[in-house]
């Protein structure tokens, strides 16, 4: 999903996994917040939303997508971008709609009132009423990204505050304002009663955040991938929990509070409930701005198959078409954001990054699903398939060593996470040797991933390295495989 490894830094606990993912030009679509029911008929609600990315070759237009997305139920749009042609053929659907303000815009619309009331007169007026517009996201896992630390992080909040101001100068009152956060946020979620903000933002990030979400009634946008989390753990997660199917022994009991779990998400929803009142504001809503299963990957990206990503947002949708809630917010409703509406062939990373799509390009089906959850019966699904029957490294490509300068500032960054992740290449070390760029980048690359990509964490490096099934290891120096 992400493009850059350094969305990918933090590892966190057991189940504290961070969807470390950095979707650009994405369009989204999720449960609509209020259950506004659509349809030939004009009955039943609208069930889950859908991602519909663009990073693809020869997509359907907009118009078409559009159609798609009322096909399969979806109750509502969140673009990553105020796209105009997105935008107008949307107009009359009713459908709700979000529309987001790039990590970039984001220092200038906080420090200057007038760029906020620009950015709204271009981007958001033109549109309204005839597009639905519901929500403005200021940022993208602005809080996973540490390079704009400096520059944006504490900018989100001004910025929200300054847009919020210069949507009541235009008149417009209906549209709440948000943000998106990865669950790398958070710096431990197991047990969810334990679940508390980061250390370096709750405070100055986090407080300020929900306070202002709790004054205008807006919710906490939460990416969480139960995908990644039982991926990385799978010894300590039953693949059944992770897909809302666990028999009643693998149920989970939090011994913070005694609350019985039964699926992953869940887990992972109240550990942002518990986090948020960490800080006094238990009660603002939460809704899951990306969450769903990758139905193909590389070798190495464990249960990644059509089986598991139907069964996955098939029950996720039957489940939250009864409106659960979670075991610490019993009967809340909780608007879900599906990723994504196609398999988009052109984004970076590992395979997993290109299959998360209940759409293939040209617009044929990957496999069936009703985002209403109100159907019972489909077709039989293909066997799992797993791409992970056979152990699977990260090493530097081939034609990556030239590169000199990025490889050694990719080879700093992954050194740089976790504790003793290179300790092997150092002077001394079993695989110091051959004391060469190319043998310690595969040698960090490879560590890094082991390491964190139950949390996220992706074979990609901006490209430099790839994934392989050939063992790396020589002599004395053991790479570790995604198996162990």
């Amino acid at each position: 999903m992400a493009p850059s490894s350094s969305c990918h830094a933090a590892a966190v606990l057991l189940l504290a996994v961070a969807t470390l993912a950095c979707h650009f030009s994405v369009l989204v679509v999720a449960t609509d917040v209020e259950c506004h029911c659509h349809g030939a008929n004009g009955n039943g609600c609208r069930g889950l939303g859908i991602n519909y990315g663009t990073v693809a070759d020869d997509l359907p237009s907009a118009s078409r997508s559009v159609q798609l997305l009322r096909a399969t139920g979806a109750g509502a749009v969140k673009i990553y971008d105020a796209n105009a042609d997105i935008l107008r053929a949307l107009a009359g659907t009713g459908m709700p709609v979000s529309i987001m303000v790039p990590n970039s815009a984001i220092p200038s619309l906080a420090s200057s009132r007038a760029a906020a009331e620009d950015w709204v007169a271009a981007n958001l007026a033109p549109h309204i009423p005839a597009t639905r517009v519901a929500y403005l996201l200021v940022g993208n896992e602005v809080l996973s990204n540490r390079a704009i630390a400096g520059s944006t992080w504490r900018s989100v909040v001004p910025a929200m505050a300054n847009l919020h101001r210069a949507l009541r100068a235009h008149g417009i009152r209906k549209v709440k304002i948000g943000t998106t956060l990865a669950m790398d946020a958070l710096s431990a979620s197991y047990p969810p009663s334990a679940g508390a903000f980061r250390d370096d933002i709750a405070e100055d990030v986090v407080r300020p955040l929900l306070r202002f979400l709790n004054a205008t009634g807006s919710y906490y946008f939460v990416d969480a991938y139960p995908y990644f989390a039982w991926s990385g753990n799978r010894n300590a997660i039953s693949l059944d929990y992770a897909l809302f199917q666990g028999a009643a022994s693998s149920r989970y009991v939090d011994p913070g509070n005694g609350l019985v779990y039964t699926n992953l998400l869940d887990q992972m929803l109240d550990a942002v409930v518990a986090a948020m009142g960490r800080l006094g504001y238990g009660d603002v809503k939460l809704a899951v701005s990306e969450t769903g299963w990758p139905s193909g990957g590389d070798a190495g990206e464990a249960g990644a198959n059509v089986r598991n990503a139907a069964t996955y947002n098939r029950n996720l949708a039957a489940r939250m078409s009864k409106n659960p809630g979670t075991p610490a917010r019993p009967g809340a409703k909780v608007p879900v954001f599906l990723f994504s509406l196609y398999n988009e062939d052109q984004k970076p990373g590992a395979g997993s990054e290109r299959h998360w799509g209940l759409y293939y390009p040209n617009g044929s089906r990957v496999y069936e699903v009703d985002l209403t959850g109100r159907r019972s019966s489909y077709p039989p699904l293909p066997p799992a398939d797993d791409t992970d029957s056979a152990p699977a490294w990260c090493v530097l490509g081939s034609k990556a060593a030239a590169n000199e300068t990025a490889v050694a500032a990719a080879v700093a960054y992954a050194c740089q996470q976790g504790s003793g992740t290179c300790a092997a290449i150092q002077p001394g070390g079993a695989c110091h040797e051959p004391d060469m760029m190319d043998a310690h980048a595969s040698y960090a690359f490879n560590a890094y991933w082991q390491q964190f990509r139950g949390a996220g964490g992706t074979c990609f490096f901006d490209g430099l390295a790839v994934t392989t099934t050939k063992d790396p290891s020589h002599g004395s120096c053991k790479f570790a495989s995604s198996l162990d």
